[in-house]
């Protein structure tokens, strides 16, 4: 453990015992690691929820040039994906749920990108010129799939690309939720090479004012979670699987607070019973 102050997006050490076994390991050949996997995902962390800059990274974190490296690298490897994958899991079965999801809510997020190189495209309804991160959640809201698009691409098309990167990968997926900017041949198109129901949820016309809608708000909650990290605030990144990278990232860090915060919970309740235990005894 470093000697360094501790941030508050640094990780505890219950986070990290629950992270360390699903890193990546030393690679058979190439260079020898150099500095701590969790100082990495530290300052990866910090990066995210502060919102600055690779350059900008504080001095006592390891060069930003390394960290860089280690969050490109396990964005290119699958490594990001993976751990989002695996955390999930873990948090439904917390929550008694089955491993593999069987209903799901989709929705997208409009976000400006800046000067940057990149593809990005020009949403007309919300008149903003960027990109969509196009998102499918479980009924817990953790992340399923994430697609990274330009702003002009339809909510109905970008869906598609979604469920057919979702279908191969979920099985068990049954029906999903939209709201009305999914209506039309998505739908049937869904059921024809799937077999998955989406089901559109619409807000009443008798309606006024703010209304939580069933399932939608799920999906919509998970967006404004994301939304909390600075660097979310708008796209920054050239590619949009490096964007997608991001999204996951938010996503691992939120989860890791959950399942640190159950096992603590588990770990308390442990003592309670030993020390109960052990009264009787000696009763």
């Amino acid at each position: 453990m470093t000697n360094r102050k501790i941030y508050s997006t640094d990780l505890s050490q219950t986070e990290w015992q629950i992270i360390q076994p699903l890193l990546p390991g030393q690679k058979a050949r190439g260079r020898k690691l150099v500095y701590s996997r969790r100082e990495i995902l530290n300052a990866i962390f910090y990066l995210v929820r502060a919102g600055c800059a690779w350059r900008l990274l504080p001095h006592d974190f390891p060069p930003y040039r390394s960290v860089f490296h280690y969050y490109r690298a396990w964005q290119k490897d699958g490594t990001w994906s993976a751990l989002n994958d695996l955390l999930r899991g873990q948090v439904r079965q917390v929550e008694g749920r089955n491993i593999n999801p069987s209903a799901g809510i989709i929705d997208s997020q409009t976000v400006k990108t800046t000067e940057q190189a990149g593809p990005r495209g020009f949403n007309g309804h919300k008149l903003i010129r960027g990109r969509k991160r196009h998102i499918l959640v479980d009924t817990l809201g953790l992340l399923l799939i994430v697609v990274v698009h330009t702003a002009d691409i339809a909510d109905s098309q970008g869906a598609r690309m979604v469920l057919s990167k979702a279908r191969w990968r979920f099985k068990s997926l049954k029906h999903v939720w939209a709201d009305g900017g999914y209506v039309g041949s998505l739908i049937e198109w869904a059921k024809h090479n799937f077999n998955l129901v989406v089901q559109v949820v619409k807000r009443s016309d008798n309606d006024k004012g703010f209304k939580v809608l069933a399932r939608r708000w799920v999906v919509e909650r998970t967006l404004g979670w994301i939304s909390r990290n600075r660097r979310m605030a708008k796209d920054y990144e050239s590619l949009p699987e490096s964007s997608e990278a991001l999204v996951q990232i938010t996503m691992i860090r939120l989860m890791l607070v959950r399942l640190a915060k159950h096992r603590k919970c588990e770990l308390k309740k442990k003592e309670i019973a030993l020390a109960r235990e052990g009264y009787a005894l000696v009763a």
